[in-house]
């Protein structure tokens, strides 16, 4: 479950263009694309580094930014984490992860790619700032002043060769560490396998006759009604309100949510697997979000989920991991309105508050039914919303250890006055592929082939 963090708008979409001109080859193409640069953090030690970049297109062609990779080079003891401050195409569209070199060279042993999940940068125009930074996992001092890619002067924007940009695949501005100017070594890629059912398969199509039916803990669930967080105190987690209704052409879970603005008169839901035995692999369900309560007065700052955990074993837990879907129809934690956030944990500690994440949200409704994808492979989280790529995390974030899956809805706080309300959220169907990637389309497919076979639970997921 994410908390309070840092919040940046989904501003730019998927372009339909292609680069064509511009990649034509790496001469023209560096014609076309040039990188400027400075830093905000000069000094030779430093306790994270901090170039900022901005991209120039000097083309007569449009440049699709999922396209162009930045690649800064450095050398490093230990592992490290990203971070975009803040950036003009906005954060959330910004990624970053950190890739060692097959053979160091003098002033790198691996380099910062920093790439974008959509926009476009128009002929003539600039990417404007782009304010980023990266720090050693234990936040020790590190020396920069050896880095191939780093200049001590270089204090207000200008050209930057030693920074290299790679656009579909080729070098088109600058020198990379060591020199050469043909092919970069590959980014990893996941690619499904094709081989259905991986390692372990888990499909549930929730045909069960309520929070008490006995097979519900015999294929593996847990209805929850012990106490505490997350939510409001006082609150208790209700196995009644938890039900399994005809709905989508068959039954589905129903997590009903309410409160009379009491902590004592607050009903909260949840189902979780009992065994902590799912890692990697693809994680998918369909999932009816809600806007609005089926009665009562409506504004109250709610949960709904869709996620992945690891317990909390001492604050800082390094062996924590989460993995979020948790759309807030009234927003809370400082937002105004309706937003659906992916949300990737290192770990924290609650008191007093600190945590190591990384998001990304969407503000906009998303009442309705939705079918969510989170895919867990060499690296990478990445995130889907009918069959979107909606979030792409990876390196500190990336889980350490088996997980249970859960979906829970939940109040942040209560916002006044007696009258009832209910929220309510729906899950027509789960599924997970251990150790394999299955594309969105896919998942879809195989559930379809689930249901046309009659079947409505399979469990071959080993245990831990």
């Amino acid at each position: 479950m994410p908390r309070p963090p840092l919040k940046i708008i989904l501003a730019l979409t998927l372009p339909l263009v292609l680069v064509a001109v511009a990649l034509a080859s790496p001469a023209s193409a560096a014609q076309a694309l040039r990188l400027q640069y400075k830093t905000s953090a000069a000094g030779a030690v430093t306790a994270q580094a901090e170039p900022w970049f901005k991209l120039v297109n000097d083309g007569t062609e449009p440049v699709p930014l999922s396209q162009v990779k930045i690649r800064y080079y450095f050398t490093g003891e230990t592992s490290y984490r990203f971070a975009c401050s803040w950036a003009v195409v906005s954060c959330s569209t910004v990624t970053g992860h950190f890739v060692p070199l097959a053979s160091p060279v003098a002033g790198a042993d691996r380099y910062l790619e920093v790439g974008f999940t959509s926009g476009t940068l128009a002929p003539g125009a600039d990417t404007g700032d782009m304010q980023l930074r990266f720090h050693r996992t234990d936040w020790q001092n590190f020396t920069q002043s050896d880095d191939h890619s780093f200049g001590a002067g270089r204090t207000s924007y200008g050209d930057w060769d030693k920074v290299a940009v790679y656009a579909g695949g080729r070098l088109v501005w600058g020198t990379p560490a060591g020199g050469g100017s043909g092919e970069p070594t590959p980014t990893p890629t996941v690619t499904p396998t094709g081989n259905p059912g991986g390692q372990g398969t888990l499909f549930d199509d929730f045909a069960y006759t309520g929070s008490s039916d006995p097979r519900l803990a015999q294929r593996g669930w847990t209805v929850r009604s012990a106490s505490g967080g997350p939510g409001v105190p006082g609150a208790t987690w209700s196995p009644g309100a938890v039900t399994f209704p005809s709905a989508e052409g068959g039954q589905v879970l129903q997590l009903d949510s309410s409160t009379d603005g009491t902590g004592a008169g607050t009903v909260h839901t949840e189902l979780s697997t009992a065994s902590r035995k799912f890692f990697e692999g693809t994680y998918a369900a369909r999932v009816k979000f809600s806007d609005a309560p089926l009665s009562g007065p409506d504004g109250e700052h709610v949960v709904q989920t869709f996620f992945t955990i690891t317990p909390l074993r001492q604050n800082m837990d390094p062996d924590y991991g989460e993995l979020d879907f948790e759309y807030l129809p009234n927003g809370g934690w400082g937002e105004p309105g309706n937003i659906l956030y992916a949300t990737s944990w290192e770990t924290y500690q609650a008191d007093p508050w600190q945590a190591v994440n990384t998001h990304t949200e969407e503000r906009a409704s998303f009442a309705g039914w939705h079918d969510l994808v989170i895919q867990v492979s060499g690296g990478r989280i990445r995130y889907y919303v009918d069959g979107r790529l909606f979030a792409d995390h990876g390196d500190a974030y990336y889980p350490e250890t088996p997980m249970w899956i859960m979906f829970n809805q939940w109040f942040i706080d209560l916002q006044g006055g007696s009258a009832p309300r209910t929220y309510r959220q729906q899950v027509d169907w789960v599924y997970h592929s251990r150790n394999e990637v299955v594309a969105p389309a896919d998942v879809l497919s195989r559930v379809a082939a689930f249901r046309a076979a009659s079947t409505t639970f399979t469990d071959t997921v080993p245990a831990p």
